[in-house]
């Protein structure tokens, strides 16, 4: 599998009133450009009244596709200042929208540049920076008796417990990390001294807590 890469978990938005102008921060995950700029239409529209509506969006695992726009804002006041907030938290694969309604008082360049920073770094916020990461799912199997030892193994153990299930043994499905996976096995196999079953279902990226988070 490849590296690990820093992406979204939701579409969110925030907002804030900086000198009676409202600002207002809109973020979504996006796979393909084709996603980000449906976003992005769908933003204009909903918000179409607005002064502007100005963008950044980062495509790509390597950050292949990078496009900004200050949408009628002077140059480098808007997009660029939102397409650096991307790069600094590390995001991909993710669309930012920063809505403005003029409130008559005017902001200068200086003003601008960190007025739209701060509404990409709330749309972020708002839709939580995750890591995703190379994972396992697996489907795990122990008796009734060692089921409360499993559980008191696990809160210690990197893993996510995504469901389980009793019936004539305790059947219950794991997400671990790639790198993670051995250990985690090892270590349930050894706490019910070998009577613990476990089948890899899937291999997929899924989404991590930051570190921030964790």
């Amino acid at each position: 599998m490849s590296a690990p890469y820093k992406t979204l978990r939701q579409e969110a938005s925030d907002e804030v009133i900086i000198n009676k102008s409202r600002f207002i921060g809109h973020a979504c995950p996006c796979e393909t450009e084709a996603e980000a700029l449906a976003f992005l239409q769908k933003i204009k529209t909903q918000y179409k009244d607005a002064t502007h509506n100005c963008y950044a969006y980062v495509i790509g695992r390597n950050a292949g596709i990078m496009r900004y726009s200050d949408d009628g804002e002077p140059g480098g006041t808007a997009g660029l200042p939102m397409m650096e907030v991307l790069k600094a938290q590390g995001v991909v694969n993710c669309c930012v929208v920063v809505t403005r309604y003029f409130g008559g008082v005017l902001l200068g360049a200086g003003g601008l540049v960190r007025a739209y920073t701060q509404g990409a770094v709330i749309a972020l916020k708002a839709a939580q920076v995750v890591v995703m990461e190379p994972s396992q799912r697996y489907l795990c199997e122990v008796g009734y008796p060692l089921w409360d030892k499993v559980q008191h193994a696990m809160k210690s153990l990197p893993v996510q417990l995504l469901s389980s299930e009793f019936t004539t043994a305790v059947t219950f499905t794991l997400l671990v990390r790639e790198t993670d996976a051995a250990d985690v096995l090892d270590t349930l196999t050894r706490v019910t001294d070998g009577r613990f079953e476990a089948l890899l279902e899937e291999d997929s990226f899924e989404a991590w807590p930051t570190d921030e988070q964790a």
